[in-house]
């Protein structure tokens, strides 16, 4: 069960605004997911510049969830969306990180991601002592679980390819989460109020991608591993 805890007030938290923009909206002007997750990349790059632990540590995202908050609804194209992000809990070698988007102080939306340090060769690494003298007031002492399982496709699932375009790619050569995110989009033809997307190893960019898809659930193989599976629910 997905846990959204509340903003805890000792400890860093940070805040930046984003403006809804055409290349985030789906054709009725609603934010899309695969949206969503670029501004939480961006909010969450922007916190580690602004911590100055950046650069000790490339971090990756394992997994991701988001809801629209009790009373909230997606923000809209042109609607001016506040992001506040802090660290909800730890684990050995990663950190679980909430965010919550409003809209004129309205809580729309909110997230929380699993994310890790990893070394050059994509390798996990434990937390550095420098993490927990910036984030560990935040998380409070709360641990959280870096566990995911793996649950196969149903052989009855819809599948066709999903091509790898090098605009996917980013600095360390996979798909980037934010695209992965599309695959998502793609087969959510109704307003999604709930979502989550777990990532089982890396998409390259010279892999034979399937994607594989039934109502609520998503996965994309590659020679018959999962390396992403998602659900969702919807209105």
């Amino acid at each position: 069960m997905t846990e959204f805890v509340p903003l805890a007030e000792p400890g860093r938290h940070f805040t930046r605004s984003r403006r809804v923009r055409l290349g985030d909206v789906d054709v009725d002007g609603v934010l899309r997911p695969d949206g969503v997750a670029r501004y939480l990349q961006d909010v969450a790059g922007d916190d580690a510049d602004d911590s100055v632990i950046i650069s000790e540590d490339v971090w990756v995202v394992r997994r991701t969830a988001l809801r629209i908050a009790p009373g909230g609804a997606w923000p809209r194209l042109g609607e001016e969306v506040s992001l506040t992000t802090w660290c909800a809990g730890t684990g050995a070698a990663w950190a679980e990180r909430r965010t919550d988007l409003r809209v004129r102080d309205r809580l729309m939306v909110e997230t929380v991601a699993l994310w890790v340090p990893v070394d050059p060769t994509g390798r996990p690494l434990r937390l550095r002592p420098t993490f927990f003298e910036v984030y560990g007031e935040a998380a409070a002492g709360r641990r959280v679980s870096g566990r995911v399982t793996v649950v196969a496709p149903p052989a009855w699932s819809a599948r066709r390819p999903w091509c790898v375009r090098r605009s996917d790619l980013d600095v360390i050569g996979h798909v980037n989460n934010a695209a992965v995110w599309c695959a998502l989009s793609e087969v959510a033809s109704e307003s999604v109020r709930y979502a989550s997307l777990v990532h089982h190893g890396p998409i390259g960019a010279q892999d034979n991608v399937e994607m594989v898809h039934e109502p609520g659930r998503v996965w994309l193989l590659v020679d018959g591993d999962v390396r992403v599976a998602g659900e969702y629910r919807v209105e």
